[in-house]
């Protein structure tokens, strides 16, 4: 996810699976602690975290802590564009407004892509994971629901559905609050009257389109054909006779005779209809069931999928073998295609025009196409990671950055033109990542203890490592790339000399002295120090060029310039919520807080008031700043 600020900088912020971050902000005061000390060789700040308590030294430019007063920066965050799209787990969560935008989810937001424009809006009045999303027949009016999940201050929060306007992304209204317990699973709108259904646990739910009284719903092993009367619901289960049950009905669809078609995880489409009751059994008050009228083998594997065409066409996608498959209307096979593997499964269909249609996938991908052109990505951005992301490296002087993560993939994003560049896949997982000053290479670091350099240009491993045998956290160049330091889970940072433009590399040094894994580390301007934390909140500093020492009296580093601020750790980004224990500031969370400095004038420090913005996934693994945001000045 890309968010722009208004000096015309990029954010980019990482999400564990989906990547996603709103503008939902708040602002806490800085000022000087009453319990902040002075020691004999100069001002120094204390504060706890988890108990442990943590000394952070005020530079010397600073004469009176206490007085310190500074404004909040003037720049101001605003989303600009989301990668990415959840198809992996999640069911009918694209569609096509009347406005000419896809819409579907990710994380907490809904994304409103314009096809033809290739612009991006987002609705964002989400607290969670969106789970689900329907349109109304007006295709103006959207629907979503969340999952249930905690707050800033980790206080649970129970799920809802949002309605909301697609046209200008106002809420008209929240339903649900304090009913639902662990989330929405699925919604519909009916047709004739303002009514809308919410499911939990089945897979998925619709009005029949000619009856709103009448509801079908499905899921494991059963369908359920609901009659809604007096404010009441009653149902009928389908009857499967003769036919198998299947293991689950994933989907249906209702034909234009009023029928209702299954898919189901057998690979069938069935036909369900109603049957007079049977009165030679159960006698004159016999009842009409619902049965399956016809039973049509469609896929190798499970249906996903079912879009009704408006001329009575049917489009089925499937799961095992990838296929598109149409139908006439009497249920025979007219044409078929098969989506490529690196795309996944068909997870869902939407109808464009009659002949074009929208897929979305079980790798992530949304795809655009006919069955005569065949399908290809409807744009790079809504194609992405599969599994959590935790690297993220922005290029030194191109608008470009690099993702790594669980699925084993490395993609390379472009900012400006919002696409793909390229992607490889690796043997491990990739957990950090940097780009060699020089823009040529990027080294990433995988969980085995190994870790590559690759060329931008030829996408090659250029060079091979491998350091201990637990996972990296942190790859960091030098600021003129004569170094890199690669910070280990095993609480060690190797120190390597770089030659040939980053393509050869040599042991210079090992630093030992933290007590638990690598977390952060950063470079000073001189290329000479290392700063570093570690999982439990330690600040240390090395001497790099004097053989990789550990320098003990952290009081002497206090002045000392610093080429990035990535710690989360030290007085250059102390200051966050102001709660008070036993008269010292306590840091709630380890955010994003270091990187608003790099944004104020040179000389200054960070604001005593900071923006926090609120992420919209239940975990960020990482944020960095392009280009053209670094090169800009306030």
């Amino acid at each position: 996810m890309i968010c722009s600020a208004g000096i015309s900088c990029d954010l980019v912020f990482l999400g564990s699976l989906f990547i996603c971050f709103s503008l939902f902000l708040f602002s806490s005061p800085l000022v000087g602690s009453p319990g902040s000390r002075r020691g004999t060789q100069g001002q120094s700040i204390k504060m706890f975290i988890r108990g442990r308590p943590i000394t952070m030294y005020v530079p010397s430019n600073i004469q009176n802590y206490e007085d310190l007063r500074m404004e909040p920066p003037v720049e101001k965050l605003e989303l600009d564009w989301v990668y990415g799209y959840r198809g992996r787990d999640c069911r009918a969560n694209l569609y096509l407004l009347s406005s000419g935008e896809a819409v579907y989810f990710i994380a907490c937001v809904v994304v409103l892509y314009h096809i033809n424009n290739r612009t991006q809006r987002h609705y964002r009045k989400h607290t969670d994971c969106v789970r689900c999303l329907t349109i109304h027949p007006d295709k103006v009016r959207v629907a979503s629901g969340q999952t249930a999940g905690v707050d800033k201050d980790g206080k649970p929060l129970q799920p809802y559905v949002h309605i909301w306007d697609s046209s200008t992304l106002i809420t008209l209204q929240q339903i649900g609050l304090g009913t639902f317990e662990r989330g929405v699973g699925s919604v519909a709108f009916s047709f004739a009257v303002s009514f809308t259904v919410i499911l939990h646990l089945m897979f998925a739910v619709e009005f029949n389109p000619s009856d709103s009284t009448n509801i079908i719903t499905c899921g494991k092993s059963h369908i359920y054909f609901w009659t809604l009367s007096a404010g009441s619901l009653t149902k009928k289960q389908g009857i499967f006779g003769k036919y198998k049950k299947p293991k689950f009905i994933q989907c249906f669809v209702f034909s234009l005779t009023g029928d209702v078609l299954t898919g189901d995880s057998e690979g069938n489409i069935l036909t369900w209809g109603k049957s007079p009751g049977d009165v030679k059994t159960l006698g004159k008050g016999a009842k009409e069931t619902f049965q399956i009228m016809r039973q049509t083998r469609a896929h190798d594997g499970s249906v996903f999928t079912l879009c009704m065409l408006q001329g009575g066409a049917l489009l089925s996608g499937g799961g095992k073998d990838r296929k598109i498959i149409r139908w006439s209307a009497d249920l025979a096979p007219e044409r078929e295609c098969e989506i490529p593997e690196k795309f996944g499964a068909v997870r869902c269909i939407t109808d464009v025009n009659g002949e074009e249609v929208l897929v979305g996938t079980t790798r992530n991908a949304i795809l655009r196409g006919t069955f005569s052109d065949g399908f290809c990505v409807l744009l790079s951005p809504v194609q992405g990671h599969v599994d959590e992301m935790w690297g993220l490296a922005t290029h030194p002087s191109q608008n470009v950055f690099l993702t790594c993560g669980h699925d084993r993939q490395v993609c390379v994003w472009n900012t400006e033109e919002h696409k793909l560049d390229w992607s490889t896949t690796l043997e491990e997982y990739g957990l950090c990542a940097d780009f060699c000053p020089n823009g040529a290479v990027v080294s990433v670091g995988l969980s085995t203890g190994r870790w590559l350099v690759l060329d931008l240009q030829t996408k090659e491993v250029v060079s091979d490592y491998t350091d201990g045998n637990e996972q990296l956290s942190v790859m960091r160049y030098s600021p003129d790339g004569s170094f890199l330091a690669v910070g280990s889970h095993d609480n060690f940072i190797y120190v390597y000399n770089v030659t040939e433009s980053g393509r050869r590399y040599s042991r210079y040094g090992k630093c030992n002295g933290h007590s638990s894994f690598i977390t952060h580390l950063d470079w000073s301007k001189d290329g000479k120090y290392v700063m570093s934390n570690s999982g439990d909140y330690e600040i240390l500093y090395w001497d790099v060029a004097g053989g990789c020492k550990l320098l003990r009296n952290r009081y002497e580093s206090k002045d000392r310039e610093w080429a990035s601020y990535t710690c989360v750790l030290g007085f250059h980004v102390m200051g966050t919520k102001p709660q008070r224990n036993r008269g010292w500031w306590r840091a709630p969370t380890l955010c994003i807080l270091h990187q608003f400095p790099r944004t104020l004038k040179e000389g200054k420090r960070q604001s005593n008031q900071i923006t926090f913005y609120w992420s919209h996934a239940p975990n960020t693994t990482g944020v960095d700043l392009t280009v053209k945001c670094l090169h800009t000045s306030p």
